[in-house]
């Protein structure tokens, strides 16, 4: 029966081989992405700035993949992590965009260098990784860019000002760069991960204790009673579909804001 030979096939990505960046993935979303990828056969180029955790990355990962220092905020280390991947690995077809996130505050605390240094860090970033690596994309007619941001960009956070803002014009960005890069075989997604356990949740909680007067367990607690499932998301179920994303299968799928949050987003947008 065609039903059930469809349903008995191994979901196979179709990514062995193909050279992966992860930027900013030497922990949290990032390096269980990387893991993800790795672990589905690609080649996997990842960087971060500090050393120690670059080592560690590199020692999880093992070889053929390789860690590499490099401050996103910066355009010329952007351009020395591309070519030096290029170099190492081969020319990159799938591409995770991923940053730490902006400085924490409500709107009317953040000031104007702030924002400056938010923009280049989350932002600019973004497009001059896009710009750097399409090109070769188009010229092999395949490519998976995958923006990991956060669900600030549909549900906007007091407490992340910064983040809320720029996270959804990333989504816009987005939508703009599917719709050019398509017919060059190039999907392009947003991926919006909820309420998951990284280092930067537990900033954030830590803010949100210290704002109300409470403590970090206490902040955690709330935290996960509010999403429906009951808990915080483990860092590989984010990755799980920034796989997918970048697969062979997910060649229909552009343009989108993918959400994995557990359900705590409202509304229908």
């Amino acid at each position: 029966m065609i039903g059930g030979e469809f349903f008995n096939e191994i979901m196979e990505l179709g990514i062995e081989g193909k050279v992966a960046m992860v930027a900013a993935a030497t922990r949290g979303i990032g390096l269980a992405a990387a893991q993800a990828l790795a672990k589905e056969g690609a080649l996997v180029s990842v960087c971060g700035l500090d050393a120690q955790r670059i080592e560690k990355a590199a020692a999880l990962l093992g070889k053929p993949h390789r860690a590499y220092r490099c401050d996103l905020g910066s355009a010329g280390d952007i351009a020395d992590w591309i070519a030096v991947t290029q170099r190492d690995l081969g020319a990159p077809s799938i591409l995770v965009t991923n940053t730490g996130g902006p400085p924490a505050g409500r709107i009317g605390a953040m000031d104007a260098a702030q924002w400056q240094k938010g923009f280049e860090n989350t932002v600019l970033n973004v497009v001059r990784l896009v710009n750097g690596l399409s090109p070769a994309m188009k010229k092999s007619g395949w490519g998976r860019i995958v923006h990991i941001t956060s669900l600030v960009a549909k549900d906007p956070d007091p407490m992340v000002a910064i983040s809320s803002t720029l996270r959804a014009g990333i989504s816009a960005m987005s939508r703009l760069q599917a719709r050019e890069l398509g017919r060059d075989g190039i999907t392009v997604n947003c991926l919006l991960p909820g309420h998951t356990e990284t280092d930067r949740q537990t900033h954030l909680l830590e803010l949100r204790a210290k704002e109300r007067g409470t403590g970090l367990d206490e902040e955690r607690r709330r935290a996960a009673e509010a999403v429906p499932v009951g808990r915080l998301a483990r860092t590989e179920e984010i990755a799980d579909v920034v796989a997918f994303l970048c697969s062979q299968r997910a060649g229909y799928v552009s343009g989108a804001q993918i959400v994995v949050d557990g359900g705590i987003t409202g509304g229908l947008g």
